[in-house]
């Protein structure tokens, strides 16, 4: 059970350290809204990807080039969309920060909410978590409850437990980071632009490529 736990450990940090889309988009989220009100945007995998592991252990193995090239035109577009409000946010910035010392703790709640909607359909548009849980994740979960329930779940528990914690970790570094200054926040703020711009234009690169191919 052991061995389980720790691979689930290491592909969960691996997960939440490699830069990514949804990595981008807590970074724009911490540059607009601060990272007290972006952590809750780091639970987000909990939710999104119940439907994913779900298809891929009990319906496909491997998924259709075709509906991979949907989800990835649609999971460009979307990530794109994410960068035009971090741009906003980046042209607006000293707006926004007079508008949220006057926001109240209703709507502080409310854009929490948002916050974790948006990073979860990114999560169900972006391919990466389906070609992950298909070719890896899956087949140790079917392996581990050949063994025994426990197995399967240690290692779930291990991947979440350092995905989770770690995408925390990462808000809260860029969050202290982005409060030192208002020119650091700013340079956080464009800088997570322009990483979502070049995700999603991949993204939607690697769609029209698999048609084509």
């Amino acid at each position: 059970m052991t061995a389980f736990l720790l691979k689930g450990m290491v592909l969960g940090f691996t997960a939440a350290a490699q830069p990514g889309p949804f990595q981008a988009y807590l970074l724009s989220q911490v540059t607009q809204h601060g990272w007290r009100r972006t952590l809750p945007a780091t639970l987000a995998p909990l939710i999104s990807d119940g439907p994913i592991v779900a298809l891929m252990l009990f319906a496909l193995r491997d998924v259709p080039a075709s509906a991979l090239a949907g989800i990835r035109f649609a999971g460009g577009a979307f990530i794109l969309y994410l960068a035009y409000s971090a741009v906003r946010g980046y042209l607006e910035s000293q707006a926004h920060e007079e508008e949220s010392k006057q926001t109240s703790t209703d709507s502080n709640v409310g854009r929490s909410s948002k916050g974790i909607l948006h990073a979860s359909l990114m999560n169900l548009l972006n391919p990466n978590p389906y070609i992950f849980w298909g070719t890896v994740g899956a087949p140790i979960v079917l392996d581990g409850w050949r063994i025994s329930p426990g197995h399967a779940y240690a290692f779930m528990l291990g991947m979440y437990g350092l995905l989770i914690g770690g995408l925390a970790l990462f808000v809260v570094i860029f969050g202290k980071l982005g409060a030192l200054s208002p020119q650091a926040n700013r340079w956080l703020n464009g800088t997570s632009a322009l990483a979502l711009t070049v995700f999603g234009s991949w993204q939607i690169y690697l769609g029209a490529n698999s048609i084509l191919n």
